[in-house]
């Protein structure tokens, strides 16, 4: 039996060993290829199954007692060593042999128990004979000096074994005679020796469950704690010399696993800083010159033949090291030969095929002065093969760089081919959607034709009949005047007086808001619109109030809301409100209906195309052309109206030639002294320059007088050919005179036979030019110095809805009269009283005339601090209102509830003086109540004021000279 168990360990040996080599193999020859563990597993369960049963057999014939083998240390100091992984001690059987056996025991069982005292004590000569001839075990003989010098041995703890493990020969199972051992190692490395032994083939029996944790993972870590590794290994790896028969439990299995991964990592260092602090004295220390070991060498021999039982374990850690200081031309290291053996023991346990660089220097007493060597950019060169290193480091940089630069030339171009081919698309896209936009503009070009040529031919029949007007004030500009332009959507609703259109019975009004009105500005024009003239009995003026009431609707796109701060003209804002172009359609249906609009834009055709309702207005394109300065000036000269001498359609500098000339002469002077009229539009003379050469313009010179008077006229220009006088008034300017803030109706500064006649050639000339709709023409007159005669300049041709038009249109509504433009006065009928005659209440009124003052654009940002009602109430207090039953006194025109800042005025009175006096007069009341000392607010009423005092003494001054004349 022994015999035979002797051969199965010497067998499992040699499959161990020469699995070991055909591993190495395979994976030098692969490369760190897939490793197939088929012939592991088969040389693994045929090893296994073959102990197991000589070694039941044997524990059999033993008698199932254990046998317990102590370490060899000192008898006196002997000290009881327990596992780290703590079996249950309930599971092992009591070998020890009782006292009240020992009494009557029979001579086989004192022989025996007499041979196990033998085994526990190891100093005792029969002990190696005993072990044998029991076991087949030659133990090497321990000399004296060895014994005394191993009285104070390293402890290694670490797992339980069985007896089965331990190696009954030398190595590779020979017996190794004493005369080639030499020098017989001390207990504590014959300890490490067989602890070796017992973990190389006690790792058979846990190989199957390492097996599976490596399929799972990639890589084992290894992994070191803080402190000295040396001390962590001569606690964890000592091992007890206790045979356990019957096979280790499940427990047992997977402490001991543990146990010995966890000296195998503690052994590994990851980095330099875990590597261990040299010991201060090394037993076995021997030298390493230039990466090659002198086998003759004292001290190596002395290390050798002091671990020749586990030399097969030491011999890999060695070459490698060796290969490690030749590559980095290492002249000197002092190796620690007890450090060498444990990272060898580690290396085979773990089944490393080739050690971590960092962790072989762990093996070096002088490990901080080779590993500074080692780290030193370019060593690696100096050493063994540092020629081919640093031939295919440099032909890997380079080939890297080429391959780098490769693809970064193709990322380059896979970019610049992705971007052609999203601008390409974009622009394909873009092409289409323009072609689209192009084609739909196209179609609503050739509506509105269409349906003009309709309003042209039906405008009689639609004027005589009830009619509904779509009025939306939109204010059309290019982007860039509507983005400078402060509070944009209260100038658009300045033009809120086009509600006073319902005092003719036939017309219904949809007035389209560019912002949302609050419920005081509602009631305020709801209470206006209900007196729209005198009425003979009470029943028919509250019928017709309440008719009033029914025929105008303010309406708000809901685009308001989505486009705050964009400054968009109100059409483009109709444009993107489908629910209110629902609305609208709704409420136009099976009417008569045209839209009258503001500034003209491209959107208006949308719109009009939406509602399918004709425009009273040019097209956009032809209003743009026109509404210029030097538009304007060409219909001008075709009407054969005067004009100011000047030159249009100028580009540049070289198309002027006065301006050239005098820029000769003084260009210094116009850069110093020549300031924009109007600095918020203009800062500077450069920023005007900029402008004007970009957009163009007109070069006038101005009149030559001291006292120049402006006025507008407003004209309806029918689709049916006919020019007609709407409204006229003289111009009243704030801080820039070429800024009309409000004007005096009607006009007294011209020849009403001359003015007519003016604007009658004005309008034909633009008939012919297919504009209709609302113009308005602005003219200016003086009297010429050389002649003494008067002359009428026109300056300017705006083809919109103006200011002067709606609020004229206010005018008429309160006073329920007329403009007669061949006498130039406004003529207003006077009411019927109660006691008059049934012949004289059916004989035409009497007519009486009336002048007013129009402030359409009246500013002061104190208004803001009061509401409307509040603001109302204190006018009121202060007798600011209209008489209805006079048709004078004051009406006013609110564009807003949130700012607050902007109103219009109406001032009427019975003569021009007594209108200009009352505006002056509640211009001034309302600024004395609305600011203080210390805070008169940003306005323009002074300026209006000053305006306003100097016509009075113009007045004043043509009185007199008439009454002189008179008495001459």
């Amino acid at each position: 039996m022994e015999a035979k168990l002797g051969e199965v360990l010497i067998q499992v040996q040699d499959d161990l060993r020469q699995l070991k080599c055909s591993l190495e193999k395979i994976t030098i020859n692969e490369r760190g290829a897939t490793l197939d563990v088929q012939a592991l597993d088969n040389a693994i369960r045929k090893t296994e199954s073959s102990i197991k049963k000589h070694a039941e057999d044997y524990q059999k014939t033993a008698n199932k007692q254990l046998l317990v083998l102590p370490s060899i240390e000192d008898v006196q100091k002997k000290k009881v060593l327990i596992p780290k992984w703590k079996p249950a001690l309930e599971s092992i059987p009591d070998v020890r042999p009782q006292r009240q056996d020992l009494l009557a025991a029979s001579p086989g069982e004192k022989h025996k128990s007499v041979t196990m005292r033998l085994l526990r004590n190891p100093t005792h000569p029969n002990n190696r004979a005993i072990m044998h001839e029991k076991f087949g075990i030659s133990l090497p003989v321990v000399h004296k000096r060895s014994i005394t010098a191993a009285k104070h041995p390293r402890k290694i703890a670490g797992p339980v074994v069985s007896l089965q493990a331990i190696e009954p020969k030398g190595r590779c199972g020979l017996a190794v005679p004493e005369e080639e051992m030499g020098t017989v190692p001390d207990k504590s490395l014959l300890q490490m020796s067989v602890q070796h032994k017992v973990a190389c083939l006690h790792l058979r029996e846990k190989i199957g469950q390492l097996r599976s944790k490596s399929r799972n993972q990639k890589q084992l870590k290894w992994e070191t704690e803080p402190g000295s590794t040396c001390e962590r290994t001569s606690r964890e790896c000592s091992p007890c010399w206790t045979t356990i028969a019957p096979p280790p439990s499940a427990t047992s299995k997977n402490m001991d696993d543990r146990s010995v991964v966890q000296s195998t990592n503690s052994l590994i260092p990851e980095s330099p800083q875990s590597l261990p602090a040299p010991e201060n004295i090394s037993r076995y220390p021997f030298t390493v010159i230039k990466g090659w070991i002198n086998p003759m060498a004292t001290d190596f021999c002395h290390f050798k033949q002091s671990f020749i039982l586990c030399w097969s374990s030491v011999t890999n850690a060695l070459e490698a090291l060796e290969k490690l200081l030749r590559d980095y031309a290492v002249p000197r290291a002092k190796v620690s030969g007890e450090r060498l053996v444990e990272f060898g023991h580690v290396w085979n346990n773990g089944w490393k095929t080739a050690p971590p660089g960092i962790g072989l220097l762990s093996v070096l007493e002088n490990w901080e002065e080779v590993l500074s060597l080692v780290l030193r950019p370019g060593q690696r060169y100096k050493g063994e093969g540092g020629i081919n290193v640093a031939a295919i480091c440099i032909q890997s940089c380079w080939r890297r760089y080429l391959a780098r630069t490769a693809y970064l030339r193709h990322c380059r171009r896979k970019w610049a081919a992705g971007t052609i081919a999203i601008s390409w698309l974009m622009h394909a896209q873009m092409r289409r959607v323009r072609r689209a936009l192009q084609a739909r503009r196209f179609r609503q070009l050739e509506n509105y034709r269409s349906r003009a040529q309709h309003l042209a031919a039906n405008w009689k029949h639609i004027q005589s009949s009830k009619r509904t007007i779509i009025h939306i004030p939109s204010l059309g500009y290019s982007q860039s005047q509507r983005l400078s332009l402060r509070g944009f959507d209260i100038l658009q609703n300045t033009q809120i007086s086009r509600l006073c259109d319902i005092r003719d019975d036939k017309v219904q009004v949809i007035y389209v808001c560019p912002r949302h009105l609050g419920e005081d500005i509602l009631h305020y024009y709801t209470n206006l619109l209900k007196c729209d003239g005198p009425t003979d009995r009470a029943d028919t003026g509250t019928t017709q109030a309440s008719s009033c009431i029914r025929r105008f609707v303010i309406i708000t796109p809901e685009a308001v809301d989505y486009f705050p701060i964009h400054n968009m003209c109100l059409s483009t804002l109709l444009k993107y409100s489908p629910r209110t172009l629902k609305r609208i359609r709704h409420l136009i249906q099976g009417k008569q209906a045209y839209i009258v609009g503001g500034v003209a834009h491209v959107d208006d055709l949308a719109v009009a195309d939406e509602l399918g309702v004709p425009i009273l207005g040019p097209e956009p394109a032809v209003a743009q052309l026109y509404s210029t300065k030097s538009g304007g000036r060409r219909i001008f000269v075709a009407a054969e109206v005067d004009v100011s001498p000047g030159q249009g359609d100028i580009y540049s500098l070289n198309q002027e030639s006065v301006l050239l000339r005098y820029l000769d002469e003084i260009p210094e002077w116009l850069t110093r002294y020549a300031q924009p009229a109007k600095p918020s539009c203009y800062p500077n003379w450069a920023c005007f320059l900029k402008t004007f050469l970009r957009q163009g313009g007109v070069v006038e010179a101005y009149p030559p007088s001291d006292s120049v008077t402006c006025l507008t006229v407003d004209l309806l220009l029918e689709p049916g050919g006919e020019v007609t006088m709407l409204s006229c008034g003289d111009q009243l300017h704030g801080s820039c005179h070429l800024e009309t803030v409000g004007s005096t109706v009607p006009q007294t500064s011209v020849n009403p036979e001359t003015l007519r006649s003016i604007c009658m050639r004005v309008g034909q000339a633009c008939l012919q030019r297919l504009i209709v709709g609302y113009v308005s023409v602005d003219l200016a007159t003086f009297v010429d110095h050389n002649t003494m005669e008067q002359r009428v300049w026109a300056i300017d041709l705006d083809l919109t809805y103006s200011d002067q038009l709606a609020m004229t249109q206010m005018l008429l509504m309160m006073t329920g009269g007329t403009l007669n433009w061949h006498a130039g006065c406004l003529e207003v009928p006077m009411p019927v009283r109660e006691k008059c005659c049934e012949h004289q209440i059916a004989a035409k009124p009497p007519v009486v005339h009336r002048y007013a003052v129009l402030g359409s654009r009246l500013f002061h940002s104190n208004l803001s601090m009061l509401y409307h009602s509040v603001f109302l109430k204190m006018c009121k207090a202060h007798g600011i209102g209209f008489n209805m039953k006079r048709k004078q006194g004051t009406v006013f025109a609110l564009y807003d509830s949130s700012e607050r800042c902007s109103i219009g005025l109406i001032a009427v009175s019975e003569d021009l003086q007594g209108a200009l006096v009352t505006f002056a007069r509640n211009l001034s009341v309302i600024h004395q109540e609305i600011s203080a000392s210390k805070m008169q607010g940003e306005t323009n009423f002074k300026e209006l004021i000053k305006e306003v005092e100097e016509v009075l003494q113009m007045i004043a001054q043509n009185k007199f000279q008439a009454l002189e004349e008179r008495s001459a």
